[in-house]
């Protein structure tokens, strides 16, 4: 049976692969919490490997508060570098395949194209930074490894963008959301079945690969977009601005050219308009 390890289970991707993992009856998961695995700990890391065993570990732990790591940077950098050193050297040396998980903020946003993996990555903040870092770390490392880059994952877990909008949308507070930054909103359920798809087809393509939902938006166009598939929402107060004021700098253009992951791995993706709207009918 096929032994899978999901780090950073009680986040909004965790939470998805527990979801996603349903319909896998031959696999055994483990999903593991911080309390399991804390990635500010290396003896806890260490631990956790010396007494289980994995053919595959999908490390979904990270730090993600964009704003904050500016603040914490070396708190950024112990969890999504140090921390993913010591993963792919453990996973180097028992022999299982590492699927990490990364960002489009790996890029600087200056391009004028969607960004492939071959692009010159050049983070522009802490967190971006700390995620190539980790990156690197698992190129040179590991032998077998799947980098996974997406992009503004949402879902029904968690405190993402959805939930925001739809929170402050029924209460009527006023959005100010800004039009200065493009990407491709990615549902973070379909990120999830990628990954589990990645381990089913035992594919040994190993590399960097992108993956989002399809199209692009800015974050105003993602807003008013989730109000329209809510009519309920009568006090919504939605309004753009071309500059909305952040702690840590973000890219200007961010789409991911996912096209590489169709054609080597047959993982397709859908529109990003479609999959929101499947959410929300979920949930």
């Amino acid at each position: 049976m096929t032994r899978i390890l999901i780090t950073g289970a009680n986040g909004q991707l965790g939470r998805c692969l527990r979801d996603a993992s349903e319909i896998y009856q031959d696999y055994h998961f483990t999903f593991a919490t911080r309390e399991d695995i804390d990635f500010t700990d290396e003896a806890s890391i260490v631990s956790h490997f010396r007494s289980n065993d994995y053919d595959y570990c999908i490390n979904c732990a990270a730090y993600t508060n964009v704003d904050q790591a500016q603040k914490e940077e070396s708190l950024a950098f112990k969890i999504n570098a140090d921390a993913v050193k010591l993963l792919a050297e453990i996973c180097n040396k028992k022999n299982i395949t590492l699927l990490h998980v990364s960002t489009d903020y790996v890029f600087d946003g200056q391009n004028t194209k969607d960004y492939t993996e071959t692009d010159f990555t050049n983070p522009i903040n802490v967190y971006g930074t700390s995620k190539l870092s980790g990156e690197h770390y698992v190129q040179s490392i590991c032998k077998q490894y799947f980098i996974i880059r997406t992009s503004w994952l949402y879902s029904q877990y968690g405190n993402n963008f959805l939930k925001t909008i739809l929170k402050h949308g029924a209460l009527g507070t006023e959005l100010k959301i800004t039009t200065e930054q493009t990407g491709t909103p990615t549902n973070a359920n379909d990120l999830a079945e990628t990954l589990l798809k990645i381990v089913k087809i035992k594919n040994e393509a190993y590399g960097v690969y992108h993956y989002s939902n399809e199209g692009n938006a800015t974050w105003y166009d993602f807003a008013k977009k989730i109000i329209e598939l809510q009519p309920q929402l009568t006090k919504a107060n939605l309004a753009s601005t071309d500059h909305y004021p952040t702690f840590a700098q973000r890219p200007k253009r961010s789409v991911l050219d996912c096209s590489k992951i169709e054609k080597v791995l047959g993982v397709e993706s859908i529109k990003w308009k479609e999959s929101l709207e499947k959410l929300i009918e979920l949930i």
